[in-house]
């Protein structure tokens, strides 16, 4: 076993040097490798980033939050029926479905509805209208001022919550708190700036402003009930089931929906919701990393090439080799390391650049940061290491089986 130690460490030291004595040509060589394990760890790092960031924010969340919102089948849409939501859905399971809490109504307002205005200044944003159940929720707070109360909801009162953006929007100048801000030609009190969250896949997510869902009610004119989607607690996890069932049965009831009736709406958890993601996620970077990984086969074929010149230009050096008395295990190890040490140099130097291009696209292009996870290193110098040894091997029994006395006569 120490003999064996000590002719791996000298069949490294000879590949090390080998490998120094011919530099340009060994990185030429290690190029495929260096390309391949970069485009998978930066594609890796990106993707990985991404889906910690979307896993923070169903963190913040809870797992415990149950989202409903209206589906309309493909078949009735072709018919122009739609499905809504509305506020008397939400007062039904309020009233009927036992074990939740903070039932919260959303309402979003786009396009013209949802232009602002501050001294000259005009911009336009997502207007959310909610309940004061929003901020315990989804977890949304005001770095300063206060969310508003139940108090500002069942009085229609014209108080906003803003989200940062808003504030550089419209270059409001000073302390943003009891300012006031039109929106629609109507004049809103802000009185609170909710926490920075960044932006999320090129999004920005402190672009918008909450309004109490009365208020927003009365803004749209009250024609027509809004489509809202509706926001729950469980109090219990172990009940989430039984309560998505007493839900479903509320919503069909209140829909008037016969037996054998499509449900006209989707009731999802944040836990399912994460969990979808994340085999799209997975999926995704899977296929990524086949696709890129294609260059690591390049590269293998690239160094048995080069290794099976290095062994017909070193057959004078074999031949003298087992003359002094190596063996065919001897040339065959230093031959194999020497072309697993290649590969594995150019892991080293593809992981380095492939998490320096995901950082630069990450910062780009405003996605998240991008992060590496242990497993991809493993795996990228896993498959540098096993390239290395299938396409090192041809070359080193080669090298192995050269006759001694053919080798010394090489010129």
């Amino acid at each position: 076993m120490a003999n064996l130690g000590f002719k791996i460490i000298e069949a490294t030291r000879s590949a090390s040097q080998s490998i120094a004595a011919h530099g340009f040509r060994s990185f030429l060589t290690t190029l495929g490798v260096i390309i391949g394990v970069a485009s998978v760890i930066g594609v890796v790092s990106v993707v990985q980033g991404f889906s910690a960031s979307i896993t923070q924010e169903f963190d913040g969340m809870g797992t415990n939050v149950i989202n409903i919102e209206s589906y309309t089948p493909r078949k009735a849409s072709l018919q122009g029926l739609y499905a809504t939501l509305g506020y008397d859905d939400l007062i039904e399971i309020k009233h009927r479905v036992k074990g939740i809490s903070n039932v919260t109504p959303t309402v979003s307002i786009w396009g013209s509805n949802a232009v602002i205005s501050y001294r000259g200044e005009s911009t336009d944003t997502m207007v959310v209208g909610t309940a004061s159940t929003y901020q315990k929720l989804y977890a949304v707070y005001p770095e300063a001022g206060r969310f508003f109360n139940l108090s500002d909801d069942k009085s229609r009162r014209r108080v906003a919550v803003l989200g940062p953006s808003i504030i550089t929007k419209v270059n409001i100048q000073g302390d943003p708190i009891g300012q006031y801000i039109s929106i629609s030609g109507e004049w809103f009190k802000i009185i609170g700036i909710a926490e920075k969250r960044g932006k999320l896949f090129g999004f920005d997510q402190d672009d918008f402003i909450l309004l109490p869902y009365s208020t927003t009610r009365a803004l749209l004119g009250g024609a027509e009930e809004p489509d809202i989607s509706i926001g729950l607690q469980v109090d219990d996890m172990q009940m989430i089931e039984q309560i998505k069932q007493q839900l479903k049965n509320v919503l069909r009831r209140n829909h008037n929906l016969g037996k054998d009736a499509a449900d006209d709406f989707k009731i999802a958890t944040a836990d399912q919701m994460l969990e979808t993601f994340n085999q799209i996620i997975g999926s995704t970077t899977v296929v990524l990393a086949g696709i890129v990984g294609i260059s690591l086969l390049v590269g293998g074929i690239g160094i048995m090439n080069i290794m099976l010149v290095s062994v017909t230009e070193r057959t004078r050096e074999i031949g003298i080799q087992k003359a002094l008395g190596a063996t065919r295990f001897d040339i065959l190890l230093q031959f194999l390391i020497e072309a697993v040490f290649l590969c594995l140099l150019g892991g080293l130097i593809g992981l380095v650049l492939g998490f320096g291009a995901g950082s630069l696209i990450s910062s780009a292009t405003g996605l998240p940061e991008a992060t590496v996870p242990l497993w991809a290193v493993f795996l990228a110098f896993g498959f540098s290491a096993g390239t290395g040894l299938i396409f090192g091997i041809v070359p080193a029994f080669k090298a192995a089986n050269l006759d001694p006395i053919d080798a010394l006569r090489y010129e």
